[in-house]
């Protein structure tokens, strides 16, 4: 389980540089609190940083209860492979929108399995009482 903790300290980590990145966005690129839009290149690194907490909303419930009905080590590896393509989303999404898919398809795939894993975890105990 210690594995799946550190995954999901590296995936808070790495939310944590994503809003950085933004704060220093605004800076370089006139975009004053509170505003969310104004120049492009500052949006794209907010953008990123949204899309970033929207996944994790469905990432860090998943991988716990994955965890919890599989192996943790798979768990974390799955995780490990969601951190790595939100880092690839970022740097493609900055250098230019259309070259976010594959950083989201590497993210999004074991997002989908933790959740679906974590369905099926829980459904097969229920069935079994």
């Amino acid at each position: 389980m210690a594995l799946v903790d550190l995954v999901i300290a590296l995936a808070l980590l790495e939310f944590l540089f994503f809003g950085w990145a933004v704060g220093r966005a605004r800076g370089r690129y006139g975009v004053a609190a509170p505003a969310t839009s104004g120049h492009e290149m500052f949006e794209r690194y907010f953008r990123v940083h949204m899309n970033t907490l929207e996944q994790l909303v469905v990432f860090l419930p998943s991988i716990l209860i994955f965890s919890r009905y599989f192996d943790a080590r798979v768990a974390a590896g799955l995780g490990l492979l969601f951190v790595i393509g939100r880092y690839l989303y970022f740097t493609g999404y900055v250098k230019d929108p259309k070259k976010r898919e594959l950083g989201f398809l590497i993210s999004s795939v074991p997002n989908s399995i933790l959740l679906i894993g974590a369905i099926v975890g829980a459904v097969r105990v229920l069935l079994r009482r």
